[in-house]
């Protein structure tokens, strides 16, 4: 090809010549009279592409190790109860991230017990291998099945189903339970295909039942009816 006076060829350095230099490079730009380089195969990111803004639920879901730890599967040493033997040390295979939204919830339900010191008395896990599903259960006092004045939601909703909620923000009480940061369980929801919550409250007269799905996206309607029984609170996670 050839060039005129008013043509000309400056390489992006890419082929290692010398930046400047003529050059019949696909990767070249060409600069055109009026002084403006027409960009030919650039492949550069826009800004849009390089500078992001994520929501709080987009970024958990992204960098899920800030929030949980690792997701990646790692065998340690650790205490593990065995029907036969109790007590046993041995090597366990498991996922850190996994681990720790399970424990949000369980540590829900044993706090529990600081509220209610008389009125539970059991904590049960249910885990179904097949169909992928953890069930945590307690009794004692439900969960305050009633519509928060500022939120305009109910209590349940807002605790699992909303970012930065807590109980636990009032530093000038001791703290006696676990959670502190407004996540807790509602990282179990954002890590779950689908996640259900009932609990049943004499003092308010009145059960609850919802459901979140698709990483705490879409959510149900809450379903309120007659509190009929004892008290509990039941958290279904898939």
């Amino acid at each position: 090809m050839s060039s005129s006076e008013d043509d000309e060829y400056v390489s992006d350095g890419s082929d290692g010549s010398d930046f400047g230099a003529k050059e019949t490079s696909k990767k070249a730009t060409k600069k055109t009279t009026n002084g403006k380089a027409k960009a030919s195969g650039d492949k550069r990111l826009s800004v849009e592409r390089i500078y992001q803004k994520k929501s709080q639920l987009e970024h958990i879901l992204l960098r899920p190790d800030t929030y949980i730890g690792s997701v990646e599967r790692e065998t340690k040493q650790m205490w593990v109860f065995d029907e036969e033997k109790g007590m046993e040390l041995r090597d366990i295979s498991y996922v850190p991230g996994l681990y720790k939204i399970f424990d949000e919830v369980l540590v829900n339900a044993a706090d529990n017990k600081q509220r209610d010191a008389k009125g539970m008395s059991c904590i049960r896990i249910d885990i179904d291998a097949e169909k992928n599903e953890i069930i945590i259960f307690n009794n004692g006092k439900g969960i305050p099945v009633i519509e928060h004045k500022d939120e305009k939601m109910f209590v349940p909703t807002l605790i699992f189903g909303h970012l930065l909620t807590s109980s636990n923000y009032d530093d000038d009480q001791k703290k006696v339970v676990g959670g502190r940061n407004g996540y807790g369980a509602k990282l179990c929801n954002i890590f779950s295909t689908r996640f259900k919550v009932e609990t049943s409250c004499k003092e308010y007269k009145k059960a609850f039942c919802q459901v979140w799905t698709d990483n705490m996206k879409t959510t149900s309607e809450p379903k309120i009816f007659p509190a009929v029984g004892e008290d509990y609170t039941r958290i279904t996670l898939v």
